[in-house]
C-alpha cells in the first residue's frame, strides 16, 4: 500500500483480536481493535476508519446491529469475518450491507487479499476518473462523472461497490450480462462462483433505485443467465 490505511477491528477473541492487530500491522494497516460493538461503533465514529473488520458473535452491540449502524452513516467498506458459514449468514451479512464475509478459520494472506480487493474497488471509483455512463428518464439519474444517482430528484446514498455495480449495468444496458461476466469486472477474478453476491447486491439497488423493488423496472433478472439493465432504445 502507499499509505497506511486505518483499519477497525472489531473481535472479542483477544488472542485472534491481538493476531490479527499484529499481523496486519506488518501489513501496512494502522490497526483500531475493538472487543465489543459499542466500543467498536465509538471508535468508528472517533477515528473515521478507513475499513471496518467485524465479527458477528460480539458482546453488547453483535455484528449485525454494528454492521447495520454503520452503513446507515456511512459506505466505509465493510467485511465481516465469523465462523458461522451457513449461506444464510452470509446473505445476511450482505443485505445488511457488507462488502464481503469471510468464515473462520481463514488463513492471513487471504484475509489481507480480500481487505486489498475490497480497498481496491472502494480506491478506484472515488478517483471518479475517465468516462463514465450516464442514464436518466422521468424517474431515476445517474451521472456516473459527478458519482450522483437521483430518484424522483432525491439524491441516493450508495456504497462505492454499489456504484461500480450499477455502471457497470448502465454501461451495458440493454445487454445480458452473465453472473461471471459481473462478478469478474465488479469484484475480481477470485470471486467469479459467488453467485451470491451478484443477487444480493441485485437486491440491495433494487430497494435503493427501483419504485417497486418487487416488480423491477430497471435491473431485470434473465432467469439462470445473469441481469440486464433496462434502457428505452
Amino acid at each position: 500500500m502507499d499509505s497506511e490505511v486505518t483499519l477497525l477491528l472489531v473481535e472479542d477473541d483477544f488472542q485472534l483480536r491481538m493476531a490479527l492487530r499484529l499481523y496486519l500491522g506488518t501489513q501496512g494497516f494502522h490497526v483500531l481493535c475493538a472487543a465489543d460493538g459499542l466500543a467498536g461503533l465509538r471508535l468508528f465514529y472517533e477515528e473515521h476508519p478507513q475499513i471496518v473488520l467485524l465479527d458477528i458473535m460480539i458482546p453488547k452491540m453483535n455484528g449485525w446491529d454494528l454492521c447495520q449502524r454503520i452503513r446507515e452513516v456511512s459506505e466505509v467498506p465493510i467485511i465481516i469475518v465469523s465462523a458461522c458459514g451457513r449461506e444464510e449468514e452470509k446473505v445476511r451479512g450482505l443485505k445488511l450491507g457488507a462488502d464481503d464475509y469471510i468464515v473462520k478459520p481463514f488463513s492471513m494472506r487471504e484475509l489481507v487479499a480480500r481487505i486489498d480487493a475490497v480497498l481496491r474497488r472502494s480506491h478506484s471509483e472515488t478517483v471518479r476518473t475517465g468516462h463514465w455512463p450516464a442514464f436518466t428518464d422521468e424517474e431515476l439519474f445517474i451521472d456516473g462523472n459527478r458519482w450522483e444517482v437521483r430518484r424522483n430528484g432525491k439524491p441516493l446514498s450508495l456504497t462505492a461497490l454499489e456504484m461500480r455495480f450499477l455502471l457497470y449495468l448502465v454501461k451495458n444496458a440493454n445487454r445480458v450480462l452473465t453472473h461471471q461476466q459481473i462478478l469478474e469486472h465488479v469484484w475480481g477474478r477470485e470471486y467469479t462462483d459467488a453467485l451470491g453476491y451478484t443477487k444480493q447486491f441485485v437486491w440491495r439497488l433494487r430497494r435503493k433505485i427501483e419504485q417497486d423493488p418487487e416488480h423491477p423496472k430497471y435491473i431485470v433478472t434473465e432467469k439462470g443467465i445473469g441481469y440486464r439493465f433496462c434502457c428505452p432504445s
